[in-house]
C-alpha cells in the first residue's frame, strides 16, 4: 500500500482541512463537499485524512465492522455477542463515478433467496465504509439514483436492500466526503443540501505558498516514507487532538444564545427547510470541540454559518455559492448571546482561556479556524466576465441596420455590438429526441434504462440486477416435476432467471447553434433570444443533459463551448456574446455537424438534439441560402433530432426558418411558442416531423 501524502503537509486550504476534521471530530455533521478547479488537492488532502483516523475495534470476521460493545442486532453476518473485538485502521473506501447500484449497496444471491429462502448477501461499499470514510470524486458526475443511496444510507445510518420482498438491512454510518469541479457541472439542489458543510478551493496566487506547494511535492514523489516520517509528530498531535475533541464531545454546551443566533443566521439568508439548523448546530458544537471548550461561542456559530449556509442559499444553477458576511456579522450582532454563556460577536477573539487556541492564530502546518470568506465568492471569476450587464447597451438608434428580405447585408465595416443582457427566462415545453435511446441516465428522452417503468424480460446478459419474479416463475414452474419437486418451495435454476426489462429517460446532448449575425442585433430582439436559450440552458439542467454553444456571426463559425455538463458555463459564455457581421448560417451548421461527429465518436449512446436559433437569413459568400439547405440537410439524412427557433420578426415576415426546418428534418417555433403554456403538443410535432421525414426517406 502506498504512503500517503500527510494532512498536515498540506499547504493553505485552511477551510478544506477545517471541515474535513470536524467531520472527523463529529460526523453527524454530515460530510463535507469540496469543489474547487482542477489540482487544488482536493483528493490529496481527503485521502490524507484517512492516516489521521483513530483505530476502530471490530468483532472478529464481521464483514459490516460492528463494534465489539455494541453489535449492530440487524447485521446479516450476527448476532454477535459483546466481547472483546479486534483493533484495525478506518477505511477510506472510494466509490466510483461508474459504480452499479449492486457494488454500492451490496447484491442480493436472488437464486438462493427464491429456490431456500436463504439471505446471501454479498456487501457492498457501503458496508465497506462503515465505521470510515467513504470518498466519492467527482460526486457531480455520479447517477442520481446512486446520490440518492448514499446519501439517504448517510443520513440514516443504515443501508437498507430491497429485492422482489427480500430485504437486508445493515449498519452504514461513515464519514461522507465528495469533490467536484463545478466546470463539469454542478450537483441538483437537493443533493446540495444534503452534504452538512461545503468548501470552495482554489489555488493559491502568492508565489512564495505556491513555491512551497512545489517544494513539498517534490520532495514526497522523491521520498514518501521518508517524507511522512518528517512529519509524524504533526500527524501524532493533529491524531491526538481528534481524539480528545471526540471525548469532550458530549461536554460541549450549546446554549439558548447561541441556538438562537443560528436559528436567526437561517432564517435571514431564507434557506429552505431546517437541516441548516441542524448542521449549524452540530458544526459549532463539534467547533468548540476542536477547540478545547465546552461553551459554544459566536465564533463557531460564524464560523459554521461559513461552512454549512453558502451552498444552500442557491435558487437556481448559474447562481455561485457565496454568503453577504457583513450581513451575516449584523445579525450575529443583533442576536447576541446573554448571560447564559453563548458568547459575544465583539469580544470573540480576546480571552475565553483556550477559546482562541483554535481560531486566532492557525498553525500554517495545521488546520486553524478556518475563518474568512472561502475562495470565489467575490464575484471576480473569469476575469469579470460574468455576463451581468456591465458597460451600457448602444441606444437604439446606433443598432446595425437588419439584413433585408433579399438578402442586403451591412457593410463590411460594419462593427460589432456590445453584448445585450438576457430577458427573465422562463419555463418551457419540453423538446425531446424521438425514439428509444440507450444514453445516460437523465430525464429528457425515452430510453432503456436500469430504473424505470418495467417493461418487459429478457434473459440476464452477465450479472442479474433487476429481477423480473413474474417472468421467472413462469420459466421455472413447466419444470418442477421433472425436478423433482416435493416440498413448498420452487426448484429455481440459473436458466429460469429473468431480468426486468425498464423504460426511464435519458439525457441527451443539447447543441445550441445560435445566430450572433447583424440580422439580430436588434437590442430587444436579441435580450428575447438570449433569455430563450438562457430558458433552454436552465431546462437542460433540470433534464441531466451534456450542453454545447456553436455561434456564427461575420464570416465564420466558432464552437464558444465544446459539449460539456456544466450549463452554467453556457451561460457564461451566452452572456458575453456579441453581435454583429453577416449570417454565415452554412458554416453554423457545418460546425455543429463536425461537434456531433466528434461527440459520437466519445460518447455514442448519448444522443443529440440541435437547437438552431435564428431568424433564417444567409449572407455573405455565392448562394448562401442554398448553401445552407444542402448543410441542413446532413442533418436530416443522419437522423439528428432539431428544433429551429424562428426570431424573425416584423410585420413582413420570410417564413426562412420554416424551411430551413424542413430540410433539417425537424420543426419550427417561434419564440413565443417556446413558453410552456403557449406551446402546447411541441413534443409530439418534434417526434411526428422527424418520423414523417423517416418515412419519405425510406
Amino acid at each position: 500500500m502506498s504512503t500517503p501524502f500527510p494532512f498536515t503537509a498540506v499547504v493553505g486550504q485552511d477551510d478544506l482541512r477545517l471541515a474535513l476534521l470536524l467531520n472527523a471530530v463529529s460526523p453527524a455533521v454530515g460530510g463535507v463537499l469540496v469543489r474547487g478547479e482542477k489540482g487544488t488537492a482536493k483528493s490529496t488532502a481527503v485521502r490524507a485524512l484517512s492516516a489521521l483516523m483513530p483505530q476502530v475495534d471490530v468483532v472478529p470476521g464481521c464483514r459490516f465492522s460492528c463494534a465489539p460493545h455494541a453489535p449492530d442486532p440487524a447485521c446479516p453476518d450476527g448476532p454477535h455477542e459483546v466481547g472483546p473485538g479486534v483493533p484495525r485502521p478506518a477505511r477510506m473506501v472510494e466509490l466510483p463515478v461508474g459504480a452499479s447500484e449492486d457494488r454500492l449497496v451490496g447484491a442480493l444471491d436472488i437464486e438462493r433467496a427464491l429456490a431456500e429462502g436463504v439471505k446471501a448477501f454479498e456487501p457492498g461499499l457501503l458496508a465497506d465504509a462503515h465505521r470510515g470514510i467513504l470518498y466519492v470524486d467527482e460526486v457531480n458526475l455520479l447517477h442520481d439514483h446512486l446520490v440518492d443511496l448514499l446519501l439517504d444510507a448517510a443520513a440514516m445510518g443504515a443501508s437498507y436492500v430491497e429485492r422482489e420482498g427480500v430485504s437486508v438491512r445493515h449498519a452504514a454510518r461513515f464519514l461522507l466526503v465528495g469533490t467536484m469541479n463545478p466546470e463539469e457541472g454542478e450537483l441538483r439542489p437537493q443533493l446540495l443540501d444534503r452534504f452538512g458543510l461545503t468548501v470552495e478551493v482554489a489555488a493559491s496566487r502568492e508565489p512564495d505558498q505556491r513555491v512551497e506547494v512545489v517544494r513539498r511535492r517534490l520532495a514526497y514523489d522523491d521520498d514518501p516514507e521518508g517524507f511522512a516520517t518528517r512529519w509524524a509528530d504533526e500527524e501524532s498531535d493533529v491524531r491526538a487532538r481528534i481524539v480528545a475533541a471526540r471525548e469532550l464531545l458530549p461536554s460541549v454546551r450549546l446554549g439558548d444564545g447561541a441556538l438562537r443566533q443560528i436559528a436567526a443566521t437561517c432564517a435571514a439568508f431564507e434557506v429552505d427547510g431546517m437541516r441548516a439548523d441542524i448542521v449549524m448546530a452540530r458544526t459549532a458544537t463539534a467547533l468548540a470541540a476542536w477547540a478545547g471548550r465546552t461553551d459554544v461561542l459566536a465564533e463557531d456559530v460564524r464560523q459554521a454559518a461559513l461552512l454549512a449556509l453558502p451552498h444552500r442559499r442557491r435558487r437556481n444553477p448559474f447562481d455561485a455559492p457565496g454568503l453577504d458576511e457583513d450581513k451575516l456579522d449584523e445579525t450575529l450582532e443583533e442576536f447576541a448571546g446573554d448571560e447564559d454563556g453563548s458568547g459575544d460577536p465583539g469580544d470573540s477573539g480576546g480571552s475565553g482561556g483556550s477559546g482562541g487556541s483554535g481560531d486566532d492564530e492557525p498553525d500554517p502546518d495545521g488546520p486553524g479556524g478556518g475563518g474568512g470568506r472561502p475562495p470565489q465568492q467575490d464575484g471576480s471569476d473569469d476575469g469579470g466576465d460574468s455576463g451581468d450587464g456591465s458597460g451600457e447597451v448602444p441606444p437604439q438608434g446606433e443598432a446595425p441596420a437588419d439584413e433585408s428580405g433579399n438578402g442586403g447585408a451591412p457593410s463590411p465595416g460594419a462593427g460589432e455590438q456590445s453584448p445585450v443582457r438576457a430577458a427573465e427566462p422562463f419555463r418551457t415545453k419540453v423538446l425531446s429526441v424521438p425514439g428509444l435511446g440507450e444514453g445516460a441516465a437523465g430525464r429528457r428522452s425515452r430510453a432503456r434504462t436500469e430504473h424505470g417503468r418495467t417493461t418487459g424480460a429478457r434473459r440476464p446478459r452477465g450479472a442479474l440486477t433487476k429481477l423480473h419474479l413474474a417472468a421467472t416463475v413462469q420459466a421455472a414452474a413447466p419444470h418442477q416435476r421433472a425436478r423433482g419437486r416435493s416440498g413448498p418451495g420452487l426448484v429455481v435454476r440459473r436458466d429460469d432467471l429473468r431480468q426486468a426489462s425498464r423504460e426511464g429517460r435519458e439525457g441527451n446532448l443539447v447543441l445550441f447553434v445560435v445566430d450572433a449575425s447583424g440580422s439580430m442585433a436588434a437590442r430587444q430582439r436579441m435580450g428575447a433570444v438570449k433569455g430563450a436559450v438562457l430558458s433552454l440552458l436552465l431546462d437542460a439542467y433540470q433534464r441531466r443533459d451534456k450542453v454545447g454553444l456553436v455561434t456564427f456571426r461575420g464570416s465564420a463559425a466558432e464552437v464558444a463551448l465544446p459539449p460539456t455538463s456544466s450549463v452554467d458555463a453556457a451561460a457564461v459564455r451566452l452572456e458575453s456574446l456579441p453581435t454583429g457581421g453577416r449570417t454565415p448560417l452554412a458554416a453554423g451548421l457545418l460546425r455543429a455537424h463536425d461537434v456531433l461527429r466528434v461527440e459520437r465518436l466519445r460518447d455514442p449512446a448519448r444522443r443529440a438534439l440541435v437547437v438552431l436559433v435564428t431568424d433564417g437569413r444567409a449572407t455573405g459568400g455565392p448562394e448562401p441560402v442554398a448553401l445552407a439547405g444542402r448543410a441542413a440537410r446532413l442533418f436530416a439524412a443522419e437522423g439528428i433530432a432539431s428544433v429551429v427557433v424562428d426570431c424573425e420578426s416584423g410585420l413582413v415576415r420570410l417564413g426562412l426558418a420554416g424551411q430551413l426546418a424542413g430540410d433539417l428534418g425537424g420543426t419550427a417555433v417561434t419564440l413565443d411558442e417556446l413558453r410552456a403554456d403557449s406551446i402546447a403538443g411541441l413534443v409530439r410535432d418534434v417526434q411526428g416531423s422527424k418520423q414523417g421525414n423517416s418515412r419519405k426517406a425510406a
